[in-house]
């Protein structure tokens, strides 16, 4: 069995984003050589996930919105006790996910037919990862 890392870097303009990564994971499968496996998505910072999902600008929105509704920005939370101002990231992230598992198949990501793969950003604006696994055949 192969297995293959790699990395994908963010510096997003805004705190909190949706960047769509399908195509830099697509990549990914073919540098790895991988024809028949999976591949591990993670993203690596506690105010960060990936989640898989239709690439859709109103459903984007929607995430936003029902997003803040379920962990607003600004609450006084105990996390900010700390020091920290950014419970709402964490709140966020574990809402979304952390990581997904992706089907490869003849060489390519086995996705239905309107399935994106997204980094989402909770608290951004510096500079984060995602590792990426593939392994298979």
């Amino acid at each position: 069995m192969k297995i293959f890392t790699d990395y994908l870097v963010f510096n997003t303009a805004k705190r909190q984003e949706f960047v769509r990564i399908t195509d830099d994971l697509a990549a990914i499968v073919k540098k790895s050589g991988v024809t028949d496996g999976v591949m591990l998505v993670c993203a690596m910072h506690i105010t960060a996930g990936v989640f898989v999902n239709d690439w859709e600008d109103g459903l984007i929105q929607d995430f936003h919105v029902w997003l803040e509704k379920l962990a607003p920005a600004g609450l006084d939370y105990r996390h900010h006790q700390t020091g920290e101002d950014n419970a709402d990231a964490h709140l966020k992230r574990t809402i979304m996910g952390r990581e997904v598992t992706l089907p490869i198949t003849r060489g390519a990501l086995d996705l239905g037919p309107w399935e994106q793969v997204f980094y989402a950003e909770f608290d951004g604006q510096r500079k984060k990862r995602v590792v990426v696994k593939v392994m298979g055949e």
